[in-house]
């Protein structure tokens, strides 16, 4: 992750927020770096280990990368949804908050079985809503190629925790800390 130090020097951390303690990891500052935010999808559309169909996002700044990755992919852009946000049918995935449930979802019809499929998201923390995606996807008949990130906390657990399920994961940059 050292060749990407150029893209870690983009992303701004703003001290104790949402509340004391937390480093939040801004990517707004990488987005608004024409050259950066381009830097950085082709450096994440290099690491996808062979051809996919489909590039899966999560809501909702999965959906900036999925859409990017999808054009020199040549694959589709399948967005998952919190639940509700879809006006079709619909196939959906319980997970657990630090504080309840939540539910994200897709469209029923919107992944072929069998379909080669690259789930993404800006940053993996804990990795409740990356694992919930990544059952989504399996009962949606998708193979998943890999699950990819622009960033990685990997003091939060989330990047080994979908290893541990089997899922080859990807990212750019790795912080310390939460």
């Amino acid at each position: 992750m050292a060749q990407n130090d150029d893209l870690k020097a983009l992303i701004r951390t703003i001290p104790d927020f949402p509340k004391p303690g937390i480093q939040f990891r801004d990517i707004t500052t990488l987005l608004l770096d024409a050259d950066g935010f381009a830097t950085a999808i082709a450096r994440m559309a290099a690491a996808v280990p062979g051809p996919i169909d489909l590039v899966a996002g999560i809501e909702a700044r999965g959906f900036l990368f999925a859409a990017a990755l999808a054009a020199p992919l040549r694959a589709g852009v399948l967005l998952i949804r919190k639940d509700g946000k879809l006006p079709g049918a619909t196939i959906a995935e319980d997970y657990a908050l630090e504080y309840g449930q939540d539910r994200i979802a897709i469209h029923a019809d919107a992944c072929a079985p069998g379909a080669r499929v690259l789930l993404v998201d800006d940053l993996i923390a804990t990795g409740g809503t990356a694992r919930a995606a990544v059952r989504l996807l399996a009962k949606a008949g998708a193979e998943l190629v890999q699950a990819q990130f622009l960033v990685d906390l990997p003091d939060l657990g989330g990047a080994d925790a979908l290893r541990a399920d089997g899922v080859a994961v990807a990212s750019l940059i790795a912080f310390p800390g939460h």
